[in-house]
């Protein structure tokens, strides 16, 4: 049979050892990072776009033209898109069609993103 105190004194060991790693992330906490999750149809970081939440009113640049869409902006050049939806849903709706419908992009205007640091 084997000598109960280098047993005893093994299981103190691995239980200091565990309450210490339990104990370091209390006493120094890693900061939080988000994480970008992207998929196949999303933009890379080389491409940023920012995708305006909701819809908005859409005006053409000859004012003929005004619709509810998605606004889109370029965040590299400042190009402002506007995708049409139709409706007030954030994606396009077609009800005399059964095939979904492809909102194509108008364009609305730029930023000029290079005059924020003059």
């Amino acid at each position: 049979m084997k000598n109960p105190a280098t047993t005893n004194l093994f299981l103190l060991v691995i239980a200091i050892a565990l309450i210490a790693i339990a104990i370091q992330p209390l006493r120094q906490p890693r900061p939080a990072q988000a994480q970008e999750q992207t998929t196949p149809t999303q933009t890379t970081a080389s491409d940023p776009l920012y995708i305006e939440p909701g819809t908005v009113m859409l005006r053409s640049l000859d004012g003929n033209t005004q619709v509810f869409g998605k606004m889109v902006v370029d965040l590299n050049t400042g190009s402002i898109w506007g995708f049409p939806t139709l409706t007030g849903q954030p994606y396009p709706v077609d009800i005399s069609s059964t095939k979904p419908p492809v909102s194509h992009p108008m364009f609305l205007g730029t930023f000029a993103f290079g005059d924020i640091n003059r």
